[in-house]
């Protein structure tokens, strides 16, 4: 049982490393507040470089246009509820973010600098120096980022704001956040602790809810599945 719980701790640790538990859901409203307030002055940027920020649970990514414009590829829940351009174009918070997220809705949009830091410190080019593909022009970046302006299919792990930057700027859709995640749940299900936990976790639903297909099922597969690929 120490070695079940030293596992968990483990495995939490390192989805700790993904800025999962940075802030609560309750908490949203007053951090969107307070950082955004926070505006310092932007740095020296010429039109079509690579800017990150920190925000609530992973790192956001844009191109700039110049102007104290960005490009950037931002999930955002408010396109499916309304037609409002106005609301839709004012400055999208963490929670409009994150619902935008888990509905699988973004687009490649236009913001000022300050909404795109959103009160963080900006970060310029650092990926110059982790892709292996030499960045184009700063001008054919901004352009290349002009032309995808719009709604875009946006996947959490497979399309998103960090594989738009990257296309834009090295040509090849990349993202190491992505990268970083899969590798932990590699390195979980490589764990042959995760089959017990599993099993143990099917057990007590079994026992809670009875036995049934919704139970007995997942009691046995998951845990085989698991062997298997460990």
């Amino acid at each position: 049982m120490l070695q079940l719980l030293t596992f968990l701790v483990e495995k939490l640790s390192l989805l700790s490393k993904f800025k999962l538990f940075e802030s609560s859901w309750s908490d949203l409203d007053d951090q969107d507040r307070e950082r955004h307030a926070q505006r310092g002055p932007p740095p020296l940027l010429r039109r079509g470089d690579l800017l990150e920020v920190p925000r609530t649970i992973f790192t956001h990514y844009g191109i700039y246009l110049g102007d104290h414009k960005v490009a950037h590829l931002i999930p955002d829940i408010l396109p499916a509820l309304t037609n409002d351009k106005k609301l839709i174009s004012s400055v999208i918070t963490n929670k409009r973010l994150i619902l935008g997220c888990i509905y699988k809705c973004a687009t490649v949009r236009v913001d000022t600098l300050e909404d795109f830091a959103y009160g963080s410190k900006i970060l310029v080019n650092r990926m110059d120096t982790m892709m292996k593909n030499r960045a184009f022009p700063n001008e054919d970046v901004a352009r290349r980022a002009e032309k995808l302006l719009g709604a875009i299919p946006y996947s959490l792990l497979w399309n998103n704001c960090e594989h738009f930057v990257t296309y834009c700027r090295y040509g090849s859709a990349a993202s190491r956040q992505t990268e970083k995640f899969c590798e932990c749940l590699k390195s979980i299900i490589r764990d042959q602790r995760s089959v017990i936990v599993t099993v143990i976790l099917g057990i007590v639903s079994i026992v809670c809810y009875g036995m049934a297909p919704s139970t007995t099922l997942p009691t046995i597969l998951i845990p085989f599945a698991l062997w298997m690929a460990g």
